[in-house]
């Protein structure tokens, strides 16, 4: 078993924690010059050196394993903590790690590790990291061989000199501390006062016994008069506990009573208080529930109001609608009327039309016959008249001229005159011919065109229809997008209202994560994102917060462990970082900012042991691969820990910063931060809630974004449908004023049709009287020619005669029959033309105008504008359906939300009744359980009595239980008062005599025996003591041989040609010291004690001292020679300083060899000793590290030679250093030379 590594952290000068490195089982030294601190030793440790202060190491293994630091004060205290630079340490503690392969300490492991922990107050001991008692640690420590009596297994400088200039009483005192006498003598002490106390007690007992033999012999006297009284008193006790045991037995009854009453008064108020735990939870539940059914409703009566203005709307324009489509009706109804009266009187008109028609149809050929028939003879008459005429004027020109020759002059110039105007008649005829015949072709060409603009009108008019139509479906197809577009607003509306509350949440979450960051980093961060999108820089990637996430268990760890770093800002590269911090230089932006660039970070894998009670805190995050630099530089070297005792733990074995859940952190350099930590203000929690808001920010966006695109989609086609809507309409426009012009044409035309039809019969009847004339002045013109040349006559021939007269006769005939057909014609036109102006002027005009009217009629249309009404009243009316129906579903979801709102105010007021119900009945309950513990403690009050009373009452007669358990109390307390009657007449007796005499007997047979105990205890303690005093006298002789040898043997190692021995000095004149026998015989008390080979003590028998033998012993001498074993010995004070170095040094060594320990620590024990000697030392050094360790310091190269393991240090600037180790023969020269040139110069060398 030996030292293997020793931990310290935070004692003395120990700041961080320092590990020392492994010790070798053998001899280890630490060299230095004198000055240059070689008491202290480096250690490495991952490329850096740890300074090591050897004496501070040696009162840290005294700090854990001795009794040295026991019992300090609280400034005491305060020196073994670190008081240097930096935060103050709060706690220190030191480890020491023991090899224990050989299972010397009796644990199965082959390390053990010993840690004391001290704080301002308190210390506590660590066995393999559990918290153990001290007195285990000192226990586990002795069995495995640690001496608290043997204080020399660890030397301090000065401790030789100490001890070689120590009187001889003082090397007494050691050697009684080394024999361990402290131990009987602090028995004995104990056996001393014991032994007082004894003396004490017995000489009371004495006086106790003195005065009960007096007081027995008064009270016999007395025993005759009490026989009686003791009946009575029996009796009375009888009846005293039987009345006792009956109240006493009540009592518990209304105990139990009591006890069953409070059990149910206590599960009641169980019950209560989870009653009224489960209202504060159902009151919470409500509450929150309340505020957002209030919520809810609110946005719902907004759209309620929406609804309602939008209703009113349609309902105006329904009501509008509906008197439209009244009117419309009332118009059809009305013009259906007139069409029916309309068509009535038509078909009345046609009727007569047709009979009228068919009597001017009946007259017309009649009239048409006498008309023909007239014109014929007209025209018969005519020519009879005209050629009587020419035969007159024939018998005339006899008359009238003189000669053949005048008259053929006359006749030519008639008969040119006669060809001039047949010629003109022909050429009017022939002109009248053909505007006859250009009036017939255009009353053909005007009956065409009426006709085909007829068809045009029809289909003009069925254009109006079709359009008329097309503009009713484009009306409701408008209609239709506009209700869509109205729902979207409705829509768009509602999500504008969850925008700006989401706003508003993000904007209170942003201003909440800027609460918890310095205006500083808050500006540094908004200058960031200013320069950035300025200069539209790329690869900033935002503050490290918003670029990973945790789970909400672990926000405080997080947090804790990266402060003010969460916004330090992740950027691609160390040149982005400056290009950003350049312009922010030059504009002036304030706020400060920490880059993290991703280029020039390194991350390296955590190594750490798996367990389920440490995680790495890395790995509890979630984040994107690129940004593992930036993660591992803040988060990779820090474990999530269990508790604190598992952070210090892993901090220690893993080298890591570790921290629990609540945010208490352990620095793998030692330092312990913690406390509360307030998580209202979570940083990560704000992030969270902004992250989770930017999300439903951004949703909602993309959600009105959407609504956005379908309003243009749908506005877009409204615009279209109202261009098509007033194409339409001017397309309407066009056709009707088409239609009207056309039909303005069809008037004017059939009017041009029948002008022209009027015109044409004047013109034919002239084209006849034309024909006829001409055909009269041809014959006239014939006659004439015919009579050119012929012989002048007054009279008339025969042949003419006759003609005249059958002329004459004919024309009379004519004339008759014209004056006939005349007055026939006359009738017959009168007729015809009352007809013919009744059908014309009156009846067919009529009939164009109800034909007209009825067309004008049809023309409106009114049905197809009442259809188009009807269907914008029916999807006005389906508005309003729909609209009243979400109206009907918002107000029932408001009636829902007002009566849940109801119901949640009656929930929460019966819930709040009920905890202030329950928390009334608690208190009640609570007044009635104290009424309850008052009465219950006035009940066990009196069953306390009445059980003292009992008691008091003392020995009952055999028939006391059962002699008057069958009486009433009421007959129990008249015997009792007449039993207390009966006792007065005794009163004058000694009621207590006997028991008095009883108890003063039972007393001196107590004492008696109490008396024989004390006087054989008081005999054992003398005998203990005396068995004390002989055992402290044999380990005192014992131990005296034993280090008297063993400091004989070494001093004889280390000086060859001396010798030395130790003497015990005497009190008592003439006594002859003791001094080691040859032999290793000494006398001692009551045995003897001889040494064997091994040095243990062997049993004999001895001859008995005086017990206080050992008090004789003053002190311990040394006597010494150095020059031989014959000459003369001396005594300490006349040798040299390093004489008695070296005496001090083997009467240690002696000491060490009576009580070995498992390891040693020396101080620069060769500081006064020559080479010679030095060598002697080390030497033995050597020769005893095979069985122990040994830690020693020098600056002489002898320890060197014999070492195992060696450290080189130097001192600079108030600190030691650590030199690298060399090969032994190298050192040893280094350190002879050294030790020549420190004796000439105070230069440093190595």
């Amino acid at each position: 078993m030996y030292i293997k590594q020793v931990i310290i952290q935070g004692f003395r000068s120990y700041r961080d924690q320092t590990i020392i490195e492994p010790f070798s089982p053998k001899h280890n030294v630490v060299i230095g010059r004198n000055g240059s601190g070689k008491s202290n030793f480096f250690l490495g440790e991952e490329g850096r050196y740890v300074s090591v202060r050897l004496n501070y190491v040696c009162t840290a293994i005294q700090f854990v394993l001795s009794d040295e630091f026991n019992h300090m004060r609280p400034e005491e205290r305060q020196q073994l903590l670190h008081e240097g630079t930096g935060p103050r340490v709060v706690s220190a503690y030191v480890e020491i790690i023991f090899d224990n392969s050989d299972n010397r300490i009796p644990i199965e492991k082959e390390e053990v590790s010993v840690r004391r922990v001290i704080g301002a107050k308190k210390d506590t001991y660590h066995l393999d990291g559990k918290m153990v008692p001290k007195a285990d640690i000192m226990n586990l420590l002795e069995s495995a061989g640690f001496s608290r009596s043997n204080p020399y297994y660890i030397v301090k400088q000065g401790k030789i000199n100490q001890l070689a200039l120590a009187p001889d009483s003082q090397r007494l005192k050691l050697l009684r501390e080394v024999a361990g006498t402290r131990v009987y003598d602090e028995r004995k002490e104990e056996s001393k006062t014991i032994l007082a106390e004894t003396e004490g007690k017995r000489g009371k007992i004495e006086e106790m016994l003195q005065y009960i033999e007096e007081r027995l012999s008064t009270l016999e006297e007395e025993k005759e008069e009490l026989k009686a009284y003791q009946e009575l008193d029996k009796q009375r006790r009888s009846l005293e506990y039987t009345i006792h045991d009956k109240e006493l037995r009540d009592t518990r009854e209304k105990l139990e009573q009591l006890e069953e009453a409070r059990q149910g008064n206590k599960e009641g108020s169980k019950g209560r208080h989870d009653k009224v735990a489960e209202a504060q939870a159902q009151i919470e539940t409500l509450e929150r529930e309340h505020k957002d059914v209030t919520g809810n409703m609110h946005s719902m009566t907004s759209e309620r109001e929406q609804l309602r203005e939008e209703d009113q709307e349609l309902v105006k324009q329904r009501a509008k609608l509906e008197f439209d489509v009244k009117d419309l009706e009332e118009g059809m109804t009305e013009d259906q009327k007139k069409r029916e009266q309309y068509q009535k009187e038509l078909a009345q008109l046609e009727g007569e039309i047709r009979q009228k028609q068919a009597e001017l149809n009946n007259i017309m050929p009649q009239y048409q016959q006498h008309k023909n028939q007239e014109e014929r003879l007209g025209s018969r008459l005519k020519g009879c008249e005209q050629r009587r005429s020419e035969l007159f004027a024939k018998q005339g020109r006899g008359q009238q001229f003189t000669s053949g020759q005048e008259r053929d002059v006359w006749i030519k110039k008639e008969a040119k005159s006669l060809s001039a105007s047949i010629q003109g008649k022909d050429e009017q005829t022939r002109k009248l011919r053909c505007e006859v015949e250009e009036l017939k072709q255009k009353v053909a060409n005007q009956e065409q065109e009426l006709k085909e603009r007829g068809d045009d009108t029809e289909q003009r008019r069925s254009s109006i229809d079709r359009a008329n139509k097309e503009y009713a479906q484009l009306k409701l197809k408008r209609d239709d997008l506009t209700n869509q577009r109205k729902e979207l607003w409705r829509k768009e509306a509602g999500t504008d209202q969850s925008l700006q509350t989401i706003r508003d949440e993000l904007s209170k979450a942003e201003r909440n994560l800027r609460g918890t960051m310095g205006k500083a980093i808050s500006r540094g961060l908004d200058a960031v994102k200013k320069v950035v999108e300025e200069r539209k820089i790329t690869g900033v990637y935002g503050p490290l917060i918003e670029n990973f996430k945790c789970e909400p268990r672990v926000f405080t760890a997080v947090e804790v462990t990266a402060g003010s770093r969460l916004f330090h800002i992740i950027v691609d590269s160390d040149k982005t970082a400056s290009q950003i911090l350049s312009q922010m230089n030059k504009q002036k932006l304030p706020g400060e900012v920490t880059f993290l660039p991703l280029n020039k970070l390194q991350s390296s894998p955590l190594q750490h042991s798996t367990s389920r009670d440490a995680l790495p805190m890395i790995e509890q995050l979630q984040y994107d691969p690129m940004f593992l630099p930036a993660i591992s530089q803040i988060f990779g070297k820090t474990l999530i820990c269990r508790d604190m005792d598992k952070a210090a733990q892993y901090s220690k074995s893993e080298n890591l910063d570790c921290i629990t859940l609540e945010g208490d952190q352990v620095s793998r350099k030692g330092a312990l931060t913690g406390g509360y930590y307030d998580t209202r203000m979570s940083r990560l929690e704000q992030q969270r809630l902004v992250n989770e808001h930017t999300s439903r920010l951004a949703e909602m966006e993309r959600e009105k974004a959407e609504l956005k695109r379908q309003l243009e989609d749908l506005d877009g086609q409204v615009t279209h449908i109202l261009g098509e809507i007033q194409k339409v309409e001017t397309k309407q426009i066009q056709l009707r004023e088409t239609y009207e012009r056309q039909k303005l044409d069809v008037r004017l035309l059939s009017q041009e049709l029948q002008s022209n039809k009027k015109a044409l019969e004047p013109k034919e009847r002239m084209l006849v009287n034309l024909e006829s004339d001409m055909q009269s002045m041809q014959s006239a013109l014939a006659a004439l020619q015919g009579e050119l040349g012929t012989e002048m006559q007054s009279q008339l021939d025969s042949g003419d005669q006759r003609e005249v007269d059958k002329l004459t006769e004919d024309i009379q005939s004519l004339q008759q029959q014209i004056r006939s057909c005349l007055a026939a014609r006359t009738q017959l036109e009168s007729q015809k033309n009352v007809l013919d102006n009744l059908l014309t002027n009156n009846l067919m005009r009529r009939r164009d105008e109800l034909a007209q009217e009825i067309e004008e009629l049809s023309l409106v249309d009114r049905r197809q504008q009442l259809e188009m009404q009807t269907a914008s009243f029916e999807h006005i009316c389906g508005s309003i359906e729909h609209t009243r129906s979400r109206l009907e579903e918002v107000e029932a979801a408001i009636d829902v939300c007002t009566r849940r709102l109801r119901e949640i105010d009656t929930s929460l007021d019966k819930w709040k009744a009920a905890e202030r119900e329950n928390q009334e009945a608690i208190n009640e309950e609570a007044k009635t359980m104290e009424k309850l513990a008052g009465k219950r403690s006035f009940l066990l009050k009196k069953k306390e009595e009445s059980m003292k009373k009992i008691r008091e009452l003392g020995s009952l007669p055999a028939d006391a239980f059962d002699k008057y358990q069958n009486l009433q109390l009421s007959q129990l307390w008249k015997k009792l008062e007449k039993c207390n009657r009966e006792l007065k007449k005794y009163s004058h007796v000694n009621k207590k005599a006997l028991d008095q005499f009883v108890l003063f007997s039972d007393q001196k047979v107590s004492l008696i025996e109490r008396k024989e105990q004390l006087d054989r205890d008081y005999q054992a303690i003398l005998e203990l003591m005396e068995v004390l005093e002989q055992r402290k006298h044999e380990a005192i002789q014992f131990t005296f041989k034993q280090v008297s040898k063993n400091f004989s043997e070494v001093f004889a190692e280390l000086v060859p040609h001396g010798k030395a021995q130790l003497v015990m000095k005497r009190a008592v004149d003439g006594a002859p010291p003791v001094e080691e026998e040859e032999d290793g015989e000494e006398e001692a008390v009551g045995e003897e004690s001889s040494t064997q080979e091994d040095g243990a003590p062997k049993k004999k028998k001895r001859k008995q001292k005086k017990p206080d033998e050992v008090d004789l012993f003053t002190g311990v001498s040394i006597q010494v020679s150095f020059t031989g074993q014959n000459s003369e010995t001396k005594e300490l004070q006349q040798l040299s300083g390093g004489q008695k170095s070296l005496v001090a040094l083997a009467m240690i060594f002696a000491i060490q060899k009576c009580d070995p320990a498992p390891f040693y620590l020396f101080d620069e024990i060769d500081q006064a000793l020559d080479s010679h000697h030095r060598h002697s030392v080390a030497a033995m050094i050597h020769r005893l590290a095979d069985s122990a360790q040994f830690i020693t310091t020098t600056f002489r190269p002898e320890l060197l030679e014999s070492a195992d393991k060696f450290y080189g240090v130097k001192f600079s600037s108030k600190s030691s250093y650590h030199i690298n180790t060399r090969p032994h023969p190298h050192v040893v020269l280094m350190m002879s030379l050294f030790h020549v040139i420190q004796t000439l110069t105070q230069i440093e060398f190595y």
